[in-house]
Order: C-alpha cells, then sequence, then structure tokens
C-alpha cells in the first residue's frame, strides 16, 4: 500500500487529498507530516481556512500514520472519532499538520495532530482515534 512520500503522493491525487492540494512530507513510524495550501480550494465564505478543510487534513495524517502500522499486519486502519479545536485563523499561505501517535494498541491508535503556519504558529489542535481492522475475507 504505502511505502514511501512519491506513493503516497501518488495514491492520493485523485482523492479528496488531491483536491484540495494535500501533500505528504514525511512518513515515519509514529510520526506523519503534510501540507496544505489556504486558498480557494480551503476557504470558507469569508476567504479564511475552512475548518472542514482542517479536519480532512488532520485526519488524513493520522490515518495514513496508522495504515502504515496496519499494513504490516495486513490490516486496515479507520478512523473512528475526530475532535479538533480551530485556534487562529488564516487567509492564505500553507498549513502544515504534524501527527504524532500518543497510543499504538493491538485494536486502536491514538494521534495528537498540530496544525501549524509558515511560522510554526498554531492554527488547529485535533486528536484522532484510529481502529485497526484484519481486511475483510471475500467469499
Amino acid at each position: 500500500m504505502i511505502f514511501d512520500l512519491e506513493q503516497a503522493n501518488a495514491l492520493s491525487a485523485s482523492t479528496l487529498l488531491g483536491a484540495l492540494g494535500m501533500e505528504f512530507t514525511k512518513l515515519a513510524h509514529g510520526h506523519v507530516e503534510a501540507t496544505m495550501p489556504v486558498d480557494q480550494r480551503t476557504h470558507q465564505p469569508y476567504g479564511l481556512l475552512h475548518g472542514g478543510a482542517s479536519a480532512a487534513l488532520a485526519e488524513t495524517i493520522g490515518s495514513y500514520g496508522s495504515a502504515l502500522i496496519a499494513q504490516a499486519n495486513n490490516g486496515i486502519a479507520v478512523g473512528v472519532e475526530l475532535n479538533i479545536n480551530h485556534i487562529k485563523s488564516k487567509r492564505g499561505g500553507l498549513v502544515t499538520g504534524i501527527a504524532k501517535l500518543i497510543h499504538e494498541g493491538q485494536n486502536t491508535h491514538v494521534w495528537n495532530i498540530e496544525i501549524v503556519d509558515e511560522e510554526q504558529k498554531l492554527i488547529a489542535i485535533s486528536r484522532l482515534t484510529v481502529m485497526i481492522k484484519a481486511p475483510k475475507k471475500h467469499a
């Protein structure tokens, strides 16, 4: 599935990630980072970064981090709960999501995700819980 940055970005090109301009910049066990532009694709009607775009970035990088871990056992990762607090508004530029694994259980992972601007100022903070499942067997 996902092995390196080039593959992750190529797989994401035709999905929501590509539509919002997300790009993975770091994939490691327990640590994933990606950037997202703040422009017309990610704005809400007032010209500010849409909270849903921030939530999509947070869920994406945490879920990819869990997928990296789960794929070693042929498992899949499914997000089950996302909490996000929007701290500061942003009108343009680039944000970076930084996901760090804070719990790695057999069936669940919990991620802390910070979204920061170019000056490392906190834009949003999130917590994501991911369920690890065995792949479905086809009859």
